[in-house]
């Protein structure tokens, strides 16, 4: 199927809503500047900087994803909660200009920061140093069980940080598994281990400042680039808008089990 371009205003069109109703997914066009993206990349050196001089191997419990470049020098490759620990992804966070992404996932919905993973930023690149290039099949929401829960409200949305075509890989995603049972979502696909193409599979492609949403129900993985090195990178930055009880998170919080699942199969 053809993903078309939408733009995100200060309201959805019925449009819209249409297309996400049934999809489980939209990507709308240049949400963020040039000069916006150049901001949050500088932030994320920055944070990836501070903690591999901290020693850091963890943030509010959750382990940290890293890489070596070819010089040997140590990289995050997965930020958790990145807005709590930067003011300026924070800012970018929580401008007025998603006010209705968070209506989409409800009236009293809030963006996460210290509660699941927070906003998380993925920085895939395909080389030898790299510890994080693709991820198998999963959905967001039955991560709700390892907090003793069953699966919340809850909308993944995608800042890109580099254009993203189909060669670089990126994300795929089965249209239409948001509205799926509760054993299909359970029991569809092995977690992480799966990283075979689907037949009803889409790669959703971006530009630079594009923006993303997908249902937290939906079947998604991300395809390994056929790109290698710097020409393979693509930082996305994830903002997950959730409803329910309130769950914070603190340094001496423990890491889910689905955490180690990744870490295995990744």
């Amino acid at each position: 199927m053809e993903t078309p371009d939408f733009t995100l205003g200060e309201t959805l069109t019925a449009e819209q809503q249409e297309f996400f109703d049934t999809h489980g997914f939209i990507r709308f066009r240049g949400v963020a500047s040039q000069e916006e993206c150049d901001t949050l990349c500088a932030a994320l050196e920055s944070l990836s900087t501070d903690w591999r001089g901290n020693g850091r191997e963890t943030v509010l419990g959750i382990p940290l994803q890293w890489g070596t470049k070819p010089d040997g020098e140590k990289y995050v490759q997965r930020f958790a909660y990145s807005s709590h620990y930067s003011e300026d992804i924070q800012d970018f966070c929580t401008s007025q200009r998603f006010e209705p992404v968070r209506k989409l996932c409800g009236d009293d919905a809030r963006l996460a920061q210290t509660e699941k993973d927070g906003v998380v930023v993925n920085d895939f690149i395909n080389d030898d140093g790299s510890s994080w290039k693709k991820l198998g099949w999963h959905t967001d929401g039955l991560r709700d069980l390892f907090y003793l829960t069953l699966p919340e409200p809850m909308l993944n949305v995608g800042l890109y940080l580099d254009d993203c075509p189909e060669e670089k890989g990126g994300v795929r995603l089965i249209p239409g598994t948001h509205t799926q049972g509760f054993f299909s979502m359970a029991f569809g696909k092995a977690y992480f281990m799966d990283h075979r193409p689907d037949s009803r599979e889409v790669a959703l492609t971006a530009r630079r400042g594009d923006l993303t949403i997908h249902d937290g129900r939906l079947w998604h993985r991300s395809e390994q680039s056929t790109l290698t090195g710097p020409e393979s990178r693509r930082r996305t930055m994830y903002m997950a808008f959730i409803d329910g009880p309130e769950r914070h998170r603190t340094e001496q919080s423990s890491a889910p089990f689905y955490h180690q699942l990744r870490k295995w199969f990744t």
